[in-house]
């Protein structure tokens, strides 16, 4: 194949798009930190799939013309750091091919390298192990073989082949990667994108693609991974057919009641008929089933016959649903009541949790978007929320490095409106810097002094372990909780409660003056407050503060000043 053509170029991107869709899953589980926080694989999924629905949607008969859809896609929906990389990858692939009508082999090459020139451009301090690392070997490999060749089928298979090789390499070069024994997550996602380029282009016939099979300990993040996607407000109560959202994890051959032999069709087939949303996944000795149905008791039964039920749960999902439509009424009336700005200012902190949302708010943000870990809105999400302040001079506080990046494109993307993005990494730090936000200064001078005020403040935060792991020499077990301190894990322990004060000893030394504790969803009140008596213990003279956030994910935010 010496040229690439548009219809060609489609399906390219939509196999690349269904192949990230189908692994987004397998790329969360390479997350480095055993924390319950890996989104890379669905940051790309979401990043890409809106650069094919641009390509998808465009009556474009060029690549060229494509390859602009597809760059625009990805800026406006790109999230997280991994997805607005490879947002710039693409941008540099359009540049180099926007006045082509067809691809040659050498014109493929080049647009790879040109996507990795602007990659690296995009990163303020590159990291090698990374997406990065992986795009520009299969660029470097790309090109050598467009010089023996003029067959793009060739030309891409190197490029796949050298995006696998480098792949593997990448624990050699992080050696954080080789500590856990995983790949870079987000060359892993790039590798499945040049996968499904390579798929189309030489016509292997299995263009759907092999997608990642999940162990049965993987199936509980698929299934929360599938709630959070809904788009139950979008819906009225009454129109969900199947109101039972029910799970159960089956150890086969095991209990009183077998009476038949498990067989993985006939056992899906079943289920398939008194319900939807069914995932179904087993191995030698457990089955696991989520599935939404009206009986409930149907498929607790039905269970029996293979094996003992060792985990049953049955969540009336119309409640639910009601509960949803109430807390999507009460965010739209808090959305209303934002477009007033502080003397020409709006301020958008990015958060998750009701009561975080209430405590930027009481320190003057004008706008809180909901976004954080596992949440990372994406570029439009945010260039959305710089509209929505109606003034002419925005700040915006990420609150988290992997929205960042995303913050920092959307910035350059709005027009008429001067953006300045504080590069705040934690909760903590976008409260500091917030604390400093001066109405009657320029917005320079207020960037430049609520940037200084970043370091200021440590940042904690305590989550479960979800694997067994070994991070910095520290053996961390699954299910213990963890004590992160600005990105670095110091304490594990089995009770929350104990980590997050170990913690909080971790975090204080000569000059702290101010704690605050910030629970979440998994957290209380009163822990917080044993929390508080232990940090008194450790220098009665603290001021300690308690806050509820309502935040997902972790249990427990402590700051110390």
């Amino acid at each position: 194949m010496t040229k690439i053509t548009e219809a060609q170029f489609r399906k390219m991107v939509a196999l690349s798009s269904k192949r990230l869709s189908k692994n987004a899953e397998f790329i969360n589980s390479l997350n480095v930190f055993p924390v319950p926080d890996g989104d890379t694989g669905t940051n790309m999924n979401l990043s890409f799939a809106s650069g094919a629905k641009y390509v998808a949607e465009s009556t474009a008969n060029s690549v060229g013309s494509l390859a602009i859809a597809l760059a625009k896609g990805l800026l406006m929906g790109a999230r997280g750091n991994s997805g607005v990389i490879l947002s710039q990858i693409f941008r540099g692939f359009y540049k180099s091919t926007e006045k082509k009508d067809v691809l040659t082999a050498a014109d493929l090459a080049a647009a790879l390298s040109a996507g990795v020139e602007s990659a690296y451009k995009a990163v303020m301090k590159p990291t090698e192990g990374t997406i990065l690392t992986v795009a520009r070997e299969a660029a470097k490999a790309a090109n050598k073989r467009a010089e023996e060749t003029d067959d793009a089928v060739l030309v891409m298979k190197s490029a796949y082949e050298a995006a696998k090789s480098a792949l593997a390499k990448t624990p050699e070069l992080l050696p954080v990667l080789k500590e856990v024994g995983v790949v870079d997550s987000g060359g892993q996602g790039l590798t499945f994108v040049y996968q499904g380029f390579y798929d189309v282009l030489s016509g292997n016939k299995s263009e759907d693609g092999d997608s990642h099979q999940p162990s049965v300990e993987e199936m509980d993040e698929m299934v929360n991974a599938q709630h959070h996607k809904s788009v139950q407000s979008q819906l009225n109560t009454e129109d969900i057919r199947y109101g039972y959202c029910t799970e159960i994890m089956v150890r086969l051959g095991a209990g009183r009641l077998v009476d038949q032999k498990f067989d993985y069709d006939e056992f899906r087939a079943y289920l398939n008929g008194i319900g939807d949303s069914l995932l179904v996944i087993a191995d030698d000795e457990v089955v696991k089933v989520h599935v939404h149905t009206e009986h409930p008791g149907k498929v607790l039964s039905y269970g029996q016959h293979f094996g003992s039920l060792i985990k049953v749960k049955v969540d009336n999902m119309r409640l639910q649903h009601e509960t949803i439509l109430e807390h999507d009424k009460e965010e739209n009336v808090q959305e209303q009541s934002t477009a007033a700005s502080v003397n020409g200012y709006g301020i958008i902190a990015i958060a998750s949790g009701k009561g975080l949302n209430k405590l930027f708010r009481s320190l003057g943000a004008t706008y809180v978007l909901n976004g954080g870990q596992t949440m990372n809105p994406s570029t439009q999400d945010i260039v959305d929320a710089v509209e929505k302040t109606h003034a002419k001079k925005v700040i915006i506080l990420p609150n988290n490095k992997n929205i960042l990046l995303a913050a920092q494109q959307a910035s350059k993307i709005v027009s008429g409106v001067k953006v300045a993005v504080i590069p705040s990494k934690t909760i903590a730090q976008g409260m500091s810097a917030l604390v400093s936000f001066n109405q009657d200064a320029n917005l320079s001078d207020n960037e430049e002094e609520m940037a200084a005020d970043l370091d200021t403040v440590k940042s904690g935060q305590v989550t479960v372990a979800v694997r067994d792991s070994n991070i910095d020499g520290k053996k961390i077990e699954k299910d213990h909780y963890m004590g992160i301190v600005d990105g670095k894990i110091v304490v594990t322990d089995p009770v929350c409660k104990q980590a997050a004060i170990l913690m909080v000893k971790e975090m204080l030394d000569v000059d702290s003056e101010i704690v605050t504790v910030i629970y979440g969803t998994e957290g209380s009140a009163s822990e917080a407050q044993e929390i508080k008596k232990a940090a008194l213990e450790f220098d009665e003279d603290l001021e300690v503060e308690i806050h509820e956030g309502d935040q997902p994910v972790y249990p427990y935010l402590i700051s110390v000043e």
